[in-house]
């Protein structure tokens, strides 16, 4: 029988963005990867978003999971520190992959690509010595039967809660993306293949998550009609209810996600046109929330563009907007077109946050963007302020968990107590 090893899972925190309302969900890439390593292996999770790491705490490996590019030089301290301490580190997640090279200066490891069924390796090179300084699985897809459910035993769950009710947990019914979208490095991750998991495997998973709210993180759900009306067929019955990325348009879709509880949706608002507004409206009609997602600072937007968008907003009926600046990450092709340009201006990943401007943008200074951005922040919340429209999505959902008896009586006092006379108002006596 192998020797157990005892684990130390990290994901680094990073700067929120000011003015945004702050909460934390409970990350999903490291304990998709802890559901990966071999029975053998003991893990001890550390989220530091929400509390702190013990630098003294006993073990024998250190992994450091991360996947923002603003959370890469903060994942390098802390593998310093434990370095010094001795422990080997090993490195992995989106944003290892985007930073390879620079973090392979920082750690003992670095793991390139999806975990499953490559951490007995791994693990066998650390239990003889032999750790290889890196694991490149890059364009070597696993099996999707191989992906498990997640290892949520490891969340401390009365950190993830905003004001005292339940956040959402996140989820994943595939992998891969058929698109290959400027900003976007998906492409490159995992290949511009979909990747369907096994609709026992999704039910069986979804099912076993201790959490009525779940978002459902895949890069769109929009990839396939057939897959995607099969998949809101077989989560009818589970009354969960669920945030997700684009669905598609289409009335029998939606109706279908209506059904299997479709919450609200994120959905790219990229110009002013009528088709955009309809497609809010469509979602409204089936009793879908609709959280604009808004990016400045393409090189077709002038200055008049861009206010034009962000009044437009206003017109629409969304319930929730975000606004993003252009950010050219690595390995996408925004940071290949302005790197041969010569148009990016600053390397400090911290900066990297889709708030900050980080490229010389092709109709406007960097200066009067970032004016944009925080205009269009402060135009679209000017009325009703953020955490009053997350109230009104919450107490949304709330009404119809009631309807379908789903609600749970530890969220009354939870609200009642956090959001006061604002969800009382919105959702009457519970």
């Amino acid at each position: 029988m192998a020797q157990r090893i005892k684990m130390k899972l990290i994901y680094p925190r990073w700067e929120k963005l000011p003015g945004q309302t702050t909460f934390n969900l409970p990350p999903h890439g490291p304990v998709v990867f802890a559901a990966a390593l071999p029975e053998h292996v003991d893990v001890s999770f550390t989220d530091e978003n929400v509390e702190s790491i013990d630098f003294e705490e006993g073990c024998d490996l250190v992994a450091i999971s991360m996947m923002l590019s603003t959370q890469v030089k903060r994942g390098w301290t802390i593998a310093a520190e434990f370095r010094k301490r001795g422990k080997q580190v090993i490195f992995g997640g989106i944003s290892t992959m985007l930073h390879a090279e620079e973090t392979l200066e920082h750690g003992d490891a670095v793991f390139l690509g999806e975990a499953e069924g490559r951490m007995e390796e791994l693990i066998g090179d650390w239990e003889k010595g032999r750790l290889k300084k890196v694991y490149n699985y890059m364009g070597q897809l696993p099996s999707i039967e191989l992906v498990g459910p997640a290892r949520r035993d490891l969340y401390k769950r009365e950190l993830y809660n905003h004001k005292g009710v339940q956040m959402v947990d996140l989820f994943h019914a595939s992998r891969g993306c058929r698109f290959n979208c400027y900003p976007c490095a998906v492409s490159y991750l995992g290949g511009r293949v979909f990747r369907p998991r096994p609709f026992d495997k999704v039910i069986e998973e979804m099912a076993g998550i201790d959490n009525n709210r779940l978002f459902i993180v895949d890069n769109s759900l929009a990839q396939n009609k057939e897959w995607e009306m099969q998949l809101f067929k077989e989560i009818i019955p589970l009354k969960k209810k669920w945030i997700s990325h684009t669905i598609e348009d289409d009335p029998k879709i939606l109706d279908l996600a209506a059904q299997a509880g479709a919450w609200y949706v994120y959905q790219a608002v990229f110009d002013t046109s009528d088709y955009i507004k309809e497609r809010i409206k469509r979602y409204h009609d089936y009793g879908i929330g609709v959280e604009g997602t808004i990016l400045l600072g393409l090189d077709n937007q002038s200055e008049d563009d861009m206010r034009r968008l962000i009044d437009f907003l206003l017109e629409i009926d969304l319930d929730l907007a975000e606004f993003t600046i252009l950010t050219p990450y690595p390995h996408t092709k925004a940071y290949e077109d302005l790197m041969r340009k010569g148009r990016i201006l600053d390397y400090d990943w911290d900066h990297y946050n889709a708030g900050q401007v980080v490229y010389q943008p092709a109709q406007v200074t960097p200066e009067k963007l970032q004016e944009l951005y925080e205009y269009a922040w402060s135009s679209f919340y000017s009325q009703e302020s953020q955490e009053l429209k997350m109230t009104n999505l919450f107490t949304r959902v709330m009404r119809r968990e009631m309807e379908d008896g789903t609600w749970r009586p530890r969220d009354r006092k939870l609200m009642n107590q956090s959001f006061g006379k604002e969800v009382k108002r919105n959702i009457g006596n519970i």
